[in-house]
């Protein structure tokens, strides 16, 4: 039987020598050693006791200069290295950024092993360590080594820890981002921390976590340019989803009165410091509930995110935002209206609109409908301005083809855009469930479609199927996670997502 091992090395000799830096070269040749040797460079175990934040807990109490008898076996990557004469020190790291000093003495783990530590650990190293738990002369933590192995040798230099990265280093390899700076390790925690406290404040209300599918064939529930792909099984085109929406509500007409799904989904769209093709959208539907209801759901959400992050009190570069506050409804007619000081209304003729927008330094392709221009208007004209949480609602049809008719303002929909510090942080409306309208709209958003429009939305009989069962009345909402991240944390889009879409490296 032949051994795997070898024909791997067989294969790597047979390999062409790629061309690496001279740290790198010396950093193989120390690996190489190792295993000559019968050390390994990578074992599959080691004899791990303790995490360094366990160490840290469990003898915080230690005195300076103060030593136990208590024997320990921590790992962690080497980030800072003090090689001395007789006693070498070290600096360990796990995790979410925990570190711990480590001490080798002559006197503790003998001449070879001091010997081999010196020659063969660089920064970037994992290492296992085992020794006795002190406080150091200078009343540092450490661990005082009797023995340490090599646990993963990094081949390649980590960045310099006292010097930041580019922001293009820093998101094209988020890995050594992580490794050197602090603030990224903590923005995975505070993500997490996030999600978490949204689930908490759904799961109290009733509401089910569900999945629904990723590669659909028709795309709906946004007006959105989809990715496209094909499936060899069906020999079928496919997309990618766009939205959560529609298999929700598909949910809501089955009898699942309080649904919600957090995940990815995927818009072939440009890429700035707001926008990613690739991200994480949360929607909520409510059986009896309408954009009021939600919308203090919404609210809520935000309160809960803001008691697990930080504070409801939020420092953003446009100036103070009071979560905790009155979250205004503020109707987007009025708006404009303040805003161009004119009355603005739905019957506006078209080349008014175009008028205020000369006006007021607002580009507007002139072609646009009507309703188009008009929300180009409140988007720069308004938008911007709003610090303090603003529903801005009862918008013109065209900005929510799935959101109910207005029940009072004609021309109208029952939706809103929740604005905070300038910037849409989400969106509701009290849901189109009637199913003779919903595909009027939906033919309309077609034929759009089939003129070229490649954001418009496709009719899909399978949806309008499902609210000829009848469903009820509801509320639905959706929520960008990576924007609500961004308003906790003062972060772009390319920081609050791990690993964001690039172009390709040159």
């Amino acid at each position: 039987m032949t051994d795997p091992a070898t024909n791997a090395a067989t294969a790597t000799a047979a390999a062409p020598e790629p061309s690496v830096p001279e740290q790198m070269r010396i950093r193989r040749d120390k690996r190489d050693r190792l295993i000559a040797s019968g050390r390994p460079a990578y074992p599959v175990w080691v004899d791990r006791t303790h995490s360094l934040a366990q160490v840290r807990e469990q003898w915080a109490h230690l005195e300076t200069g103060e030593e136990t008898q208590d024997r320990v076996g921590v790992t962690g990557r080497v980030v800072f290295i003090r090689n001395t004469g007789k006693l070498a020190f070290a600096t360990l790291q796990e995790g979410i950024g925990t570190r711990l000093q480590v001490m080798l003495s002559l006197a503790e783990v003998g001449e070879d092993a001091l010997a081999a530590w010196k020659s063969d650990v660089d920064l970037g190293d994992h290492v296992f360590v085992e020794g006795r738990v002190i406080s150091s002369r200078r009343g540092e933590l450490s661990v005082m080594a009797s023995s340490w192995q090599m646990a993963s040798k990094a081949l390649r230099p980590m960045p310099v820890l006292h010097k930041d990265m580019s922001e293009e280093s820093r998101v094209r390899q988020r890995y050594a981002d992580l490794i050197v700076r602090q603030e990224a390790r903590d923005m995975v925690r505070t993500k997490a921390q996030v999600l978490g406290a949204i689930r908490g404040v759904l799961a109290e209300q009733g509401y089910l976590e569900i999945e629904t599918p990723i590669l659909q064939l028709i795309h709906g529930g946004a007006a959105a340019r989809p990715f496209h792909t094909h499936m060899n099984a069906f020999d079928q085109q496919m997309v990618l989803r766009i939205a959560l929406e529609l298999n929700l509500k598909k949910a809501v007409v089955g009898g699942v009165d309080r649904v919600y799904e957090m995940g990815r989904i995927f818009r072939n769209e440009g890429v700035d410091a707001t926008h990613s093709p690739e991200f994480t959208m949360l929607e909520v539907y409510q059986a009896w509930g309408d954009q009021t209801t939600i919308g203090a759901l919404m609210r809520e959400l935000y309160l809960g995110v803001a008691d697990a992050v930080g504070s409801r009190v939020l420092e953003t570069p446009r100036g103070s935002v009071d979560l905790g506050g009155e979250w205004r409804w503020l109707p987007v007619y009025d708006a404009v209206s303040e805003a161009v000081g004119e009355t603005v209304t739905i019957d506006t003729p078209r080349e008014t609109l175009l008028a205020y927008a000369a006006k007021h330094g607002v580009e507007v392709d002139p072609g646009l409908e009507k309703d188009k221009v008009f929300l180009e208007l409140l988007s720069e004209l308004v938008e911007p301005g709003l610090l303090q949480p603003t529903f801005l609602c009862d918008y013109p049809a065209i900005a929510q083809p799935l959101a109910r008719p207005h029940r009072s303002a004609p021309g109208l929909i029952e939706a809103w855009d929740l604005i905070i510090a300038g910037v849409e942080r989400g969106t509701g409306f009290s849901e189109l469930v009637d199913p003779i309208i919903q595909r009027e709209v939906l033919t309309e958003q077609s034929l759009r479609a089939a003129g070229g429009d490649p954001e418009a939305m496709q009719l899909d009989e399978d949806f309008l199927r499902a609210l000829e069962y009848g469903c009820p009345p509801m509320g639905g909402l959706g929520l960008g996670i990576d924007r609500m991240i961004m308003l906790f944390t003062d972060a772009n889009i390319r920081e609050t997502i791990l690993f964001p879409h690039l172009k390709p490296e040159a």
